[in-house]
């Protein structure tokens, strides 16, 4: 049998929260362990719900960011099968039923996600052919953006072990580090179901608070071409994805006004053109 940890990061979202937890509940196939990390709200979350869900265990944390949030999570986990959910967001019932059944199939997979349907006030959202969902070797998939959904994503803990946890020090696009790292050493099985709901329009999203999110992609990019993990294919196409997001981030910098990181980023181009 497989043993499941659920791990919801929540920074004031004691409004939504019960949303996501009343699908983990609801699921065909149990989660062993739930565990809701508090990232410092001051909303009352852990205090307004802790009597509502006493099957839930709830770890208050200073505001540290989502990364930090995920990472308290793993690390009190005792299940060899994470899972994440955004607070936001929210599952079908039989999400982990058809995930695990995938795992049973593909025994050597150790990570798996799941098509989404997405929401904005209300209404489903055509995603657009570039977040188009894919499984396999994926990494150069994972180049443009984010590829996985952190909510609709279960990894096996060992893939942790080696590739580390997510990066405290991106205060966004922390998962699609994390993703460059999982997919250029680990196939992915994708289930192309929409099990996983995804809400946006919130005034507190991430994307909402950085402006120029490409910068935070770029450091990504170079800390995975540093890694000496990539094929050389996979190298040479990190570098011209690289090359081109820092084209566009200057553009975007010389435009707004906002020239913090264009001489760093200068470098970074003229550094990694001779590479490419």
């Amino acid at each position: 049998m497989y043993k499941i940890t659920v791990i919801i990061p929540s920074y004031n979202r004691a409004s939504v929260l019960p949303r996501a937890i009343d699908s983990v509940l609801t699921q065909t196939l149990p989660a062993d362990e739930i565990i809701v990390i508090d990232d410092g709200s001051t909303d009352e979350t852990q205090e307004s719900l802790k009597n509502q869900y006493p099957q839930i265990k709830f770890i208050k944390q200073s505001n540290k960011g989502v990364s930090a949030a995920r990472n308290t999570g793993i690390n009190a986990s005792s299940s060899e099968w994470l899972c994440f959910l955004d607070s936001d967001d929210s599952w079908q019932p039989n999400k982990l039923t058809e995930q695990f059944q995938a795992f049973t199939n593909n025994p050597d997979h150790l990570i798996c996600h799941t098509n989404e349907t997405w929401y904005r006030n209300g209404k489903i959202l055509n995603q657009g052919k570039k977040h188009e969902k894919l499984g396999g070797h994926v990494f150069q998939h994972c180049l443009p953006l984010c590829a996985i959904s952190p909510s609709s994503v279960i990894i096996n803990k060992q893939i942790f072990d080696d590739v580390g946890l997510f990066d405290e020090n991106l205060p966004a696009c922390e998962d699609y580090d994390m993703w460059l790292r999982i997919c250029c050493k680990y196939p992915v099985l994708f289930l192309d179901e929409a099990l996983t709901n995804k809400f946006g329009g919130h005034d507190d999203q991430l994307s909402r608070q950085h402006w120029g999110m490409d910068r935070f992609r770029i450091i990504a990019l170079e800390k995975s071409i540093a890694s000496n993990n990539l094929y050389e294919a996979d190298k040479l196409a990190a570098i011209d994805m690289l090359l081109h997001k820092i084209k566009i981030f200057l553009k975007g910098a010389e435009k707004h006004g906002n020239n913090e990181y264009s001489e760093q980023f200068e470098m970074l181009l003229k550094q990694y053109a001779q590479q490419s």
